[in-house]
């Protein structure tokens, strides 16, 4: 605040100490009105420091003798402007500010509800998500992800919508309301996967807004059984990688590509569905191309799978993805160019399993020690009976 009064005082200064009466260093007070609109939110302050640079300019001109030249009054007249000006962009910066603050806490709302917190801890797996925005002032975008705990088990999500702005909030929106239903009804994650292709199929034609049929989400679904084996889906997204105590990074490509959500019609959508064994301490990467396509000033993508054992020498798994960001800040030297999530899975179980043989189904009847259970009663589901053999079909095991 005491930044245009130093800037007088500086001009006076100055020229009192040329000691030449044919120099006059009077326009130079116009500074002080201008730093006054870059230092104050206040409309009222560039007029106050207006009208003290205004008497310190008839001082000067008095002392020198230019009172009746036009230099003075240009001054003056240069020195008024500039304080009306200064006091208007206040103004106009006060408003942009007041609408900035409103569509970031619209944005922080829309957060909440469209991507929800991610626990700490999910059943047997400790979570952590770290998602940055590509716009400069939203939180957020076309990423989504989700995990949700169901009777079939931990259940994930991660995937990337083409395209930015509202439109593909609106199809995120639509993939994650779609996800948090299917996953609780659907016993197979590829059948998961087709029901989020029926509604994302449904979405699109609804909202019917200007390139909907160029629309497309890659996605990676991830369930992780009581049993100790985690399914992997891959719809045309990046690879997770796992992360095993001992060994290196391992990417968990599936054993034939699939297109993403959007490129197939929705009863074309049957991928195959990747199975592996879990130890106690593995972790699971699911990201977004956003990490892998941040490239330096010279181009260079960010080599994730080179770099993660760096980072992930952090035990907590929100601390290795706070590195994990910075480490990709470093790299590129500027803010991300695009959307950017991270979801870490840690397979840590906080009870031991039974020991024993898990209970199994013959001919539809649940054997518990040898006896006949009650079978559980069917549920009806979207794209058939809950329990569809198509769900076994296509399945991989390493």
């Amino acid at each position: 605040m005491a930044l245009p009064f130093l800037g007088i005082a500086l001009v006076i200064a100055l020229d009192r100490a040329s000691g030449n009466p044919d120099v006059t260093f009077e326009p130079a007070l116009t500074a002080g009105p201008a730093l006054a609109a870059v230092v104050s939110s206040r409309t009222w302050y560039p007029l106050a420091v207006g009208g003290v640079t205004v008497a310190a300019a008839f001082g000067l001109a008095a002392v020198d003798g230019t009172l009746s030249e036009s230099v003075h009054s240009a001054s003056v007249f240069a020195v008024v402007l500039i304080a009306v000006i200064g006091s208007t962009s206040v103004l106009l910066r006060n408003r942009q500010e007041k609408a900035l603050a409103d569509a970031r806490l619209v944005s922080e709302v829309a957060q909440r509800v469209l991507l929800r917190s991610i626990p700490a801890r999910v059943g047997p797996m400790r979570t952590a998500v770290h998602y940055a925005a590509a716009a400069a002032h939203a939180r957020i975008g076309g990423d989504l992800y989700e995990v949700v705990q169901t009777r079939y088990g931990v259940r994930a999500v991660i995937g990337d919508v083409r395209g930015k702005g509202l439109g593909a909030v609106e199809t995120a929106a639509a993939v994650l309301g779609a996800f948090r239903e299917a996953a609780h009804q659907e016993p197979a994650l590829d059948r998961v996967a087709a029901w989020l292709a029926d509604s994302l199929h449904r979405a699109l034609h609804e909202n019917d807004h200007e390139g909907t049929e160029e629309e497309f989400v890659t996605l990676v679904l991830v369930s992780v059984r009581p049993d100790q084996v985690v399914e992997i889906v891959n719809c045309g997204h990046p690879a997770p990688l796992l992360l095993r105590t001992g060994l290196p990074v391992r990417a968990l490509e599936p054993a034939t590509p699939v297109p993403p959500l959007g490129v197939l019609e929705p009863g074309q959508v049957d991928p195959p569905v990747l199975e592996l064994p879990l130890h106690d301490g593995d972790r699971i990467l699911l990201f977004t191309d956003g990490v892998i396509e941040a490239r330096d000033r010279w181009g260079t993508f960010y080599p994730l799978v080179d770099r993660l054992p760096v980072v992930a020498v952090a035990e907590d798994p929100a601390d290795l993805l706070e590195r994990l960001h910075e480490d990709v800040r470093r790299h590129v030297g500027r803010q991300l160019g695009d959307d950017a999530a991270m979801l870490l899975l840690q397979y840590a179980p906080t009870v031991p399993r039974p020991i024993g043989p898990l209970p199994a189904q013959v001919d539809g009847t649940l054997q518990v020690d040898g006896e006949a259970q009650l079978p559980r009663p069917p549920h009806s589901g979207r794209f058939g009976f809950v329990g569809h053999p198509r769900g076994r079909a296509s399945q991989q095991t390493y």
